[in-house]
């Protein structure tokens, strides 16, 4: 049989990230006794069964193995210090530790992302460590967010991913061009823009059909015109140019479509992208700008569809 490095297997075990979990009891005296373990496992829903591992050289195989049962107790985020507590020798790992007993008789620690109290169903020998499959009693899962455990090291996602820099926002603007007309509204600040909002969690297309049906236009969904970043702002820009039937708007006013008619819009990008425009649509041919709201690139285009 080929020789395995021991060191080598348990690296290659610790590939497989898992929670981190303290497994209790009480012992004939009905002092509470614990131990920290990552070897945890559901087994069944129907009967409930869980299991979890105990090295047959742990001063704590007889209190778990001749017991009467246990309570596994899922760490949050926020406890690595608890795991840390019940992975060294201590003679009293729960002197710093709030508990309470659970609905089957276990210590159940508090602020846990889950519990589970369980009675001792079934004790397998595997090698050099001892199979514990418990029946479940009673459990509770809580919103906390689980610690994670992977090579060696305490992993915490949650904690993780809020501390990550937003994103920019994405903001829609729908240039609504009509027989060399383009929609014009309020800005709030007593000039014009064009239409614009935030995307939200429905994505860009469906921000953009609410800017056509907020101006009460006949238009359709169009092409990207502009894609830019405001970094000042913390926003990405882009515009759809949407080819648009002439009527009268539910608000502002369809105006010119020339480097005059758009000399009050006040935002220098939208502006400048309107004047591109302005340009452009009597050759009928159009680009895409990509850069920031400073500089950047036209890349060409075929010819826009027509509504």
């Amino acid at each position: 049989m080929t020789q395995v490095d021991p060191r080598a297997l348990r690296d290659a075990f610790g590939c497989f990230m898992t929670g981190v979990t303290v497994v209790t009891t009480l012992d004939r005296d009905g002092k509470p006794q614990g131990f920290t373990a990552n070897s945890f496992s559901s087994v069944s829903l129907d009967p409930p069964l869980l299991l979890v591992s105990l090295a047959n050289s742990s001063r704590n195989l007889d209190t778990f193995a001749k017991g009467a049962g246990f309570a596994v107790n899922i760490l949050a985020e926020g406890q690595k210090d608890i795991s840390g507590t019940f992975a060294r020798p201590s003679e009293d790992r729960f002197a710093n530790v709030y508990w309470k007993k659970g609905p089957v008789g276990h210590p159940v620690i508090a602020g846990v992302s889950a519990w589970f109290d369980c009675t001792l169903e079934q004790t397998v020998l595997a090698g050099d460590h001892t199979i514990l499959i418990g029946r479940i009693g009673g459990f509770e899962a809580t919103p906390v967010a689980g610690l994670g455990y992977y090579r060696g090291a305490y992993v915490t996602p949650a904690q993780t991913a809020a501390q990550l820099p937003a994103g920019p926002d994405v903001v829609i603007t729908a240039i609504l061009e009509a027989e060399g007309k383009v929609l014009l509204i309020d800005d709030g600040r007593g000039g014009v823009t064009l239409p614009m909002a935030k995307a939200g969690r429905d994505g860009v297309q469906a921000a953009l059909a609410r800017l056509i049906a907020a101006s009460g236009l006949q238009a359709q969904p169009g092409a990207v015109y502009s894609v830019y970043d405001d970094v000042g702002q913390g926003a990405q820009h882009i515009a759809f140019l949407c080819p648009t039937s002439p009527g009268k708007p539910r608000q502002g006013a369809l105006v010119d479509l020339s480097r005059e008619g758009v000399a009050d819009v006040s935002d220098p990008a939208a502006r400048i992208m309107l004047e591109r425009l302005a340009d452009e649509a009597p050759t009928g041919r159009f680009g895409i700008y990509f850069g920031t709201h400073e500089q950047g690139r036209v890349h060409r285009t075929d010819e826009r569809d027509t509504p």
